[in-house]
């Protein structure tokens, strides 16, 4: 098209807005959101306007827009007809992933089968865990699929939080007799003696995350119990020297500060019936320079093998925060822009 030229007008009877029709009033309502703010979102989201007429809702927009806003509000609607709550999350979910998920999940033995093509979610005693992206879901996939499988990316992708999930839910299902998590306890070395108390108050502030994501799954008195009774270990890296971890569901987490010779330990634990999970962040190492990352020799050494997994996140898979996502953009920038220079200097 010649410069200046003007893009010719749309057919008249080219539609300039998209119905959709909801039958039931009251699910309507709860779609909406008080005072339309699940709607807000949306429209904010896909840069469209939503109207409501009666048990209608009028979509106006480009049409590539109009479509997937479309796509969205059905998927939500589908939820509320199965008897599910339309939540912040479960919006931002839909957004994310197209509107896909509308399927049911069922008991981890069959879950594999049931997750093709519908929803992948993980049933806890207090609440249904389901992914919010791609990579989330195919990571999840994963953790019931293989034996060892690694998540790998920035903080606020929910590695640790769905991995402790699935953890939790195959455990109160049976397929596994006991929970481990573990973290190293990278500052420990010098630090440890001068913190107040017997060495399980030492070590409980490098284990918190890792608490905080139990309380969200588990009631607390049944938490207590599980812990008092052994059956869910929270405990240091170095604790599990010497272990063999048998019928369980491992975690260890922010795997990027172990050394090599602490992953091959930990690895070497996985015993029948076992499944474990490594999740780390590569741009937050904090061992001492020049001491390599285990999680890195990790992933060179076992990339290929069979019943071994590998996903990967980005800041798009950021959950918390939209201003997460920014800040973890702004680094990852700047380490580019930085080694960029560096190679033309060299």
């Amino acid at each position: 098209m010649p410069t200046g030229a003007s893009t010719p007008p749309p057919p008249s009877d080219a539609p300039t807005e998209t119905l959709v029709e909801f039958p039931d009033n009251r699910l309507l309502i709860d779609l909406c959101g008080e005072y339309d703010r699940n709607l807000a979102v949306i429209e904010q989201k896909f840069g469209v306007q939503i109207l409501r007429r009666g048990n209608l809702l009028a979509i106006h927009g480009e049409e590539p827009l109009r479509a997937e806003a479309a796509d969205v509000l059905n998927a939500l609607y589908v939820r509320l007809e199965g008897g599910k709550a339309v939540e912040s999350g479960d919006i931002d979910r839909e957004m994310r992933m197209g509107g896909s998920e509308t399927g049911t999940g069922t008991r981890a033995g069959d879950q594999l089968e049931m997750f093709k093509g519908g929803a992948v979610e993980i049933k806890t005693r207090k609440k249904l865990v389901e992914p919010r992206t791609d990579a989330q879901k195919a990571y999840v996939l994963s953790l019931f699929k293989n034996e060892l499988a690694f998540g790998i990316g920035p903080a606020g992708t929910g590695k640790t939080y769905l991995a402790v999930a699935v953890g939790v839910s195959m455990f109160i299902q049976g397929h596994v007799d006991k929970i481990i998590l573990s973290r190293p306890a990278v500052e420990a070395g010098e630090k440890l003696g001068y913190l107040p108390g017997d060495m399980k108050d030492k070590v409980d502030p490098y284990m918190q995350p890792l608490y905080d994501a139990l309380n969200d799954f588990l009631p607390g008195k049944q938490l207590a119990k599980l812990m008092e009774e052994k059956k869910i270990e929270i405990a240091p890296l170095a604790f599990m020297r010497g272990r063999t971890l048998a019928n369980a569901f491992v975690v260890l987490d922010e795997a990027q500060n172990a050394t090599t010779m602490q992953m091959k330990m930990f690895l070497t634990r996985l015993g029948e019936g076992s499944r474990m999970v490594i999740t780390g962040d590569r741009s937050q190492i904090d061992l001492p320079r020049g001491v390599p990352s285990g999680l890195k020799d990790a992933e060179r050494l076992l990339t290929g093998i069979g019943n071994i997994s590998f996903n990967y996140f980005t800041a798009d898979d950021v959950v918390r925060h939209p201003l997460v996502a920014a800040i973890i953009k702004a680094y990852d920038a700047d380490a580019v822009k930085a080694l960029a220079n560096k190679e033309k200097r060299s």
